[in-house]
């Protein structure tokens, strides 16, 4: 009798439910790794950095650090190949993190920051010297292999402009709506020009 109500107590959605939770998003897990990584790089930096003392300075460090591991070609200008989104053969130019990743890491590392305890307004990875070198690094980049960033953009506040149409009447309706009395003044106008 035991084993049955044991079994039936595991079968039970409401206490299995209570004992796990819930999978991380792949995002948490991704920032979380990110995190780990800084303060990782922070123990082993010479001398050895505390988080409160982090600066903007000591995240382009680490942005630089990490372009050892990155597998992008970026070309130099002097290359043959600098501006052509397909080169038709190798080249020595250097493998480097491509911006849209280094830009989504320091979104995911300014909102670990945050949740790890740290004040937004000292926040390292949003001061003014990480966001112009981001700026700086995209500009470069698109240059150097010859790919646009700015058409994402320009294809949501489209797609925005559209939706925004959808959801809204087109500016005749609503004009002819505003114009036309509504059916309870109409009613009171008659009833108002008949005479008793």
């Amino acid at each position: 009798m035991e084993l049955i109500s044991s079994h039936q107590a595991n079968k039970n959605p409401n206490t299995s439910a209570q004992s796990t939770p819930p999978p991380s998003s792949r995002y948490e897990n991704q920032k979380r790794r990110d995190w780990n990584t800084f303060c990782q790089y922070l123990r082993n930096h010479r001398p050895p950095l505390s988080l409160p003392s982090c600066s903007g300075a000591h995240v382009l460090e680490f942005l630089r650090y990490l372009d050892q591991f990155g597998k992008t070609k970026v070309h130099h200008q002097n290359c043959a190949f600098f501006g052509l989104p397909n080169p038709p053969a190798p080249c020595p130019c250097p493998l480097r993190q491509a911006w849209g990743s280094l830009d989504a890491l320091i979104g995911r590392l300014r909102a670990a920051y945050e949740e790890n305890g740290g004040p937004p307004e000292a926040n390292p990875f949003g001061s003014r010297a990480v966001r112009l070198y981001l700026r700086e690094v995209r500009d470069f980049q698109s240059k150097a292999r010859g790919v646009s960033y700015e058409k994402k953009r320009k294809r949501v506040n489209r797609l925005k402009t559209l939706t925004q149409s959808q959801t809204q009447p087109p500016l005749q309706l609503q004009q002819q709506q505003e114009h036309q009395p509504q059916q309870g003044q109409t009613m009171m106008a008659n009833y108002s020009g008949a005479t008793v």
